[in-house]
């Protein structure tokens, strides 16, 4: 469609934040929002320019589930699968009546499933069967990359600048990866702070983030449990996983997902 189809259209949106990841979603199971304006996506994004955010979600129509997920980074381009933004978008794709108890919508990486426990959103990841360790840090995807690095005191570390560093150095470069630096609390909580790539600065949490280091804690043997508290600076999620042949199954991320405020963003 021309872009002078566009001038001056209004846009509704709602802004979501699951443990201060905040996320600006759109329903656009008309196809009318324009996807390929990176400019306009990173400016919706931007703290100072727009609204705010650290990624941007649209809502679409799917044929084999009850919606897509399309995920933005807050760069303006489209990012791999986001746990936080996911159990947003379920509690926005709730408001709009298109989901039930049980939820079945699609992503980048394929199919997932979630449900509601109370005012939280269970959302269940795809299985892990690959990692890779990597000196004195584990790397694995989650539906996202992500390099795990435990450290003894989460306070001391210069999270952007040494996240900043690992992202796009050696092996990653200009594909990047998130950072998770993570500390143990004790056998079944642990403490996570993520610097996330396409925000390229510290988040206040990340979903597939502190997934991979619930698993990447139990890989390395610093925690027999398969249930795990996860603080982040956002607040609290949970973890928890099965052990298996191949590797990890019955992945679940839970944790709240709230609605912030409303309002329209003015295509020109």
């Amino acid at each position: 469609m021309a872009k002078w189809l566009y001038l001056h259209m209004l846009f509704p949106f709602l802004k979501y934040q699951g443990t201060g990841n905040d996320f600006v979603l759109m329903d656009n199971r008309t196809g009318h929002f324009p996807i390929d304006n990176h400019q306009v996506i990173a400016q919706i994004c931007h703290r100072n320019f727009g609204v705010g955010s650290d990624g941007f979600i649209l809502i679409e129509s799917s044929d084999t589930a009850d919606f897509f997920m399309r995920y933005f980074n807050a760069d303006g381009h489209e990012g791999s699968l986001c746990g936080n933004g996911s159990r947003c978008a379920i509690q926005y794709a709730k408001t709009l009546g298109i989901v039930s108890a049980k939820v079945v919508f699609e992503a980048s990486d394929g199919i997932h499933q979630a449900h509601f426990v109370g005012d939280d959103v269970a959302l269940s990841l795809h299985p892990l069967t690959h990692w890779e360790l990597r000196e004195t840090a584990i790397f694995m995807d989650t539906g996202s990359p992500h390099h795990i690095l435990f450290v003894d005191d989460l306070s001391a570390v210069d999270v952007p600048k040494l996240g900043a560093s690992i992202a796009h150095g050696a092996p990653y470069f200009s594909d990047g990866t998130n950072v998770n630096f993570v500390s143990l609390i004790d056998a079944n909580t642990i403490e996570v702070r993520t610097f996330e790539r396409g925000v390229e600065a510290e988040t206040l949490s990340c979903g597939t983030g502190v997934t991979a280091a619930a698993i990447a804690t139990h890989i390395s043997a610093r925690t027999r449990s398969t249930s795990l508290v996860i603080q982040t600076r956002g607040g609290l999620l949970k973890v928890s996983f099965s052990p298996s042949e191949k590797g990890y199954k019955d992945i679940v991320l839970q944790g709240p997902a709230n609605y912030v405020y409303k309002g329209n963003w003015e295509y020109i």
